[in-house]
């Protein structure tokens, strides 16, 4: 009697495992959650076009999920460099949710990827109103009156603004350390 107990567990052991272990095709149309982390993964792991066919998978669910917007306008930006594009995605995350900080920050991104500084300054500065603790920001903002706009005493303040609300944030100290003059 105990062996055929043991047998029953160990088979529904195996039955749980493989039933977790189901494909990326086999996400139900309607589970949004698992759609977007899905399409997550694939953006961390450089598979961009795939990310995106998951985020437009997911947009049809929630043509209204700012999230989902987001993260398909950094695949398109980070991922394929396709900034226009991001832009308008992130353009729609914020027109959902106009306090999405992180969305105001990648958009600030995308303009400083295609040289148009005075636009990605103006983003940051958004992204920091809305949370005056996002060291990303600051650093990013750095960056742009540094590389872009030649203002190097405020990407001085802006550096050590980032340095001051992370303290183990080197992308700052790096910057400010090789700052372009």
């Amino acid at each position: 009697m105990k062996l055929f107990f043991r047998f029953i567990l160990k088979m529904l052991l195996i039955l749980t495992i493989l039933a977790g272990c189901e494909t990326t095709e086999e996400i139900k149309e309607t589970d949004l959650a698992a759609i977007l982390n899905q399409g997550v993964d694939f953006t961390k792991n450089d598979q961009n076009d795939r990310a995106i066919a998951y985020f437009n998978k997911a947009l049809e669910i929630n043509p209204r999920s700012a999230e989902v917007y987001y993260n398909r306008g950094l695949a398109y930006g980070k991922g394929k460099g396709q900034y226009d594009q991001a832009i308008a995605d992130f353009n729609k995350a914020i027109e959902i949710n106009p306090r999405f900080a992180l969305a105001y920050s990648n958009r600030g991104n995308a303009y400083a990827s295609k040289g148009q500084y005075d636009k990605a300054i103006s983003d940051y500065n958004k992204a920091i109103k809305i949370n005056p603790r996002y060291a990303m920001a600051y650093n990013n903002r750095g960056v742009a009156y540094d590389e872009g706009k030649g203002q190097y005493d405020k990407a001085i303040a802006d550096y050590n603004k980032a340095i001051e609300i992370n303290p183990r944030y080197v992308e700052a100290y790096s910057n400010r350390g090789v700052m372009v003059k």
